[in-house]
């Protein structure tokens, strides 16, 4: 965006998180028009984000509330988007409970004792909150921070989280993983329901703290079959969803490749399920099943395009979710690193004024 272009207005902010149009949204309500998120939309894109990271760790930024509170916030305040996600990695907990391990750059996770055996199992303790005091610290100072707009609580599925345990780190193919799934099975199942307990606690110390909503990642799911996650994954994220059912905020389940697995994702508990962008919306919604809203799902490399073709793969979005129970555009997977945020700013304001009740 240009110095010359006009300024995107700003959309009118609820003066609760409860009357905003996301929260509505997941609620199947009718809303003042389309909400927009983006996954990763507090990252490596924002120069602001880059400037307040430089020379700390990821984990490390992590556990410091302000900066937390920074981060999660600059996107709002940029692109003008109608929620705020928590931001964090999905393997803080594991390190919270003494797991020795480590995000390096350009790789990822990387675990220095894999989880292999049941002496290996016993290593995983459970989460306790104080264990990650700076969690709700900070959740509380962003819920006041954002005044209406809503901020969404965030953790990793036991399955990915049980992924990166496994193999030791990042994996193309998992075959430690499915090793241990289809091998020993007794294992892999008090792997994942471990995990699916710490997973829980996690949530609902951000939920205690004041988040409006949270969303579960499986990031690897997209590996398995239909048969595989319904009989090997899916009970561990109904129990994490269960496990937070009674506090009543809205509960999102996303993977990325998951478009065989749809149905199953919304079956697990979740009340909205993100869809990638490999799945027209439309398709998605029958896929999961009635009475539950859908995100998504543009492809995040649309936003390399040029801007009318950027606005013309949303529309094909937003004519996908014409007539669905509830809608959140979102992107079909995290905003890329090299992504102009002047994109996503002005595509945040083309779905406004493209849904305007």
């Amino acid at each position: 965006m240009s110095v010359n272009d006009p300024q995107p207005p700003q959309p009118v902010r609820p003066a609760a998180p409860q009357d905003s149009a996301f929260l509505k949204a997941c609620r199947r309500e009718p809303v003042p028009h389309t909400p927009v998120w983006f996954m990763r939309q507090a990252g490596r894109s924002l120069p602001e984000y880059r400037k307040v990271r430089e020379g700390i760790a990821m984990l490390d930024s992590c556990m410091r509330p302000e900066l937390v509170t920074e981060i999660t916030l600059q996107p709002v305040r940029r692109h003008h988007v109608d929620a705020a996600i928590y931001f964090s990695d999905i393997v803080v907990p594991l390190k919270a409970i003494g797991v020795d391990l480590d995000i390096k750059p350009g790789v990822g996770p990387v675990v220095a004792q894999p989880v292999r055996t049941r002496a290996d199992l016993e290593r995983l303790r459970p989460l306790e909150p104080d264990d990650v005091g700076y969690v709700t610290e900070a959740v509380r100072l962003l819920v006041r921070e954002l005044g209406g707009t809503p901020l969404i609580g965030f953790a990793g599925a036991p399955f990915t989280l049980a992924s990166y345990l496994v193999e030791g780190g990042p994996s193309r193919n998992h075959e430690r993983t499915k090793a241990m799934m289809y091998g020993d099975p007794e294992l892999w199942a008090a792997l994942l329901d471990r995990l699916a307990v710490i997973t829980g606690t996690f949530l609902k110390v951000q939920i205690e703290a004041g988040a409006s909503a949270v969303q579960l990642f499986d990031s690897w799911a997209g590996a398995l079959s239909e048969a595989d996650y319904r009989s090997s994954v899916m009970p561990a994220s109904a129990k994490v969803f269960e496990s937070v059912a009674h506090y009543g905020v809205p509960r999102i389940h996303f993977g990325v490749g998951t478009g065989e697995l749809l149905g199953a994702m919304g079956e697990a508990g979740a009340d909205v399920v993100g869809a990638d962008w490999r799945v027209p919306l439309d398709e998605a919604a029958r896929r999961i099943g009635p009475g539950k809203p859908v995100q998504g799902n543009l492809d995040p490399a649309v936003l390399f395009a040029p801007r009318d073709a950027v606005e013309a793969q949303a529309r094909r979005v937003l004519d996908a979710a014409r007539g669905l129970e509830g809608h959140i555009f979102n992107l079909g997977h995290g905003v890329l690193p090299e992504t102009d945020p002047d994109a996503l700013t002005r595509l945040v304001a083309y779905v406004h004024e493209q849904t305007e009740r």
